[in-house]
């Protein structure tokens, strides 16, 4: 609930200078006075935040809700230049819970029967999923939705993602913008992941472009209004924004900080500002933590879609190898069941300098979310069972195999990608 003290006057300083500079090379996380067990239910994920600032995490914001209120907890700074502590209320980039907006919203163009799921891509996109042995007349909008189609991630592409991930790319083209269908080209520079459609799963970015790109065929409307009309207004998300080019973010809102590099040692750059368009509706979102857990409690709680779309978007498949058994895939959510034996469902999230988490108990009761301003270190997974499972678990320091997956899955813009 307290937030970490911010960093000391001369670390500021010198931060300022390396700023200046065009990167800077985090200082130690900041300390503030420890948490002393209080009795508190929300004490154990309050210590696993500050846990991912012990690992290296600048800062750290998020928000609880449950049937005895509203919990806001933060730690870390969200400006390592002028010490600035992380703010309750800060916008955050969510990179891949974006895809549970577009798979919400398509399903309910299921549910007014204005598409199906089992419709092909080719149908509503002809020719564009072609080459290479990719083919369009044999994917389905089901299979975009829940990562079996086989689609090459545009991400992946080697050329596309120093462009973006690494130093030199980062500062070259931060700002350049990307029509979607050119996002889909580069995928299909490339062989399919699976020769056989709807067999095996794997994550890819290219799906949620082209799950876009249906959206505003079927509805002759941008993915953008159609989010606003059906689910931001609705619900009264005033904090959440689907930007398309703009590089800026809404206020209050911290610094995002990456590497820009495979390596997680080495200085950290500023890359708070750059053009969404690269993500767009694979993951070019912005909300806070409270719209978040808005938005899953009416999703789960049956706000947003009929019975059986919601049951079509948790009928979930297993996901591949490395991700662990207790992760499965639904359409645009995952289910993952604790090591208390209880289950969450939402989506990871990770772009450029931003790592999210954003889930919530079946009936969407109790909800979670939350952002860390770096995007190469910290257990985001610990924080989730550290609220959902209580005292004991979510405190250690490292990475677990599910947070990992967001650099495995490159599910960031540093990691474009959000599992």
């Amino acid at each position: 609930m307290s937030a970490r003290s911010s960093l000391a006057g001369t670390a500021a300083l010198a931060v300022t200078a390396a700023v200046a500079a065009g990167s800077l090379v985090a200082p130690a996380p900041a300390h503030a006075r420890p948490h002393e067990p209080n009795g508190d239910r929300h004490a154990p994920a309050q210590r696993a935040m500050d846990a991912a600032v012990e690992d290296g995490v600048p800062g750290v914001t998020g928000q609880a809700r449950d049937a005895y209120g509203t919990w806001n907890g933060t730690s870390g700074v969200g400006d390592l230049a002028t010490g600035r502590p992380r703010g309750p209320r800060n916008h955050y980039r969510i990179g891949s819970v974006t895809k549970t907006f577009v798979a919400t919203v398509l399903l309910q163009l299921a549910g007014e029967r204005k598409l199906h799921l089992d419709d092909t891509v080719d149908h509503w996109l002809p020719g564009l999923v072609r080459g290479n042995g990719h083919d369009g007349r044999r994917v389905t909008v089901r299979q975009l939705l829940n990562h079996t189609s086989g689609i090459y991630d545009y991400y992946a592409d080697d050329a596309f993602a120093a462009s973006f991930r690494l130093r030199d790319g980062f500062f070259e083209h931060r700002y350049d913008t990307w029509r979607p269908e050119q996002l889909v080209a580069v995928a299909m520079r490339h062989e399919p992941t699976s020769a056989t459609p709807g067999r095996t799963w794997r994550y890819s970015d290219t799906n949620y472009i082209l799950a876009g790109m249906i959206v505003e065929k079927v509805t002759g409307h941008s993915y953008a209004h159609e989010v606003r009309e059906r689910i931001v207004e609705p619900l009264k998300l005033r904090e959440t924004s689907v930007p398309r080019t703009g590089p800026g973010m809404p206020r209050p809102s911290s610094r995002a900080y990456s590497k820009l590099s495979d390596d997680s040692t080495g200085p950290s750059y500023d890359v708070t500002e750059f053009n969404p368009s690269a993500a767009w509706t694979s993951g070019g979102m912005i909300s806070d933590s409270a719209d978040l857990n808005r938005f899953h409690a009416a999703l789960l709680g049956g706000r947003l879609l009929p019975e059986r779309q919601l049951a079509e978007m948790k009928t979930t498949v297993p996901m591949s190898e490395e991700y662990p058994e207790a992760a499965r895939y639904g359409l645009g959510i995952a289910e993952r069941r604790l090591s208390c034996g209880r289950t969450v469902w939402g989506h990871h999230g990770g772009i450029l300098g931003s790592t999210t988490e954003s889930v919530a108990t079946e009936d969407g009761r109790h909800a979670l979310s939350f952002n860390f301003n770096g995007d190469w270190t910290g257990d985001s997974h610990a924080v989730i069972e550290a609220e959902f499972c209580g005292p004991g678990t979510g405190t250690a320091g490292g990475q677990s195999r599910l947070s990992a997956v967001s650099r495995s899955t490159r599910d960031s813009f540093a990691g474009l990608r959000t599992e």
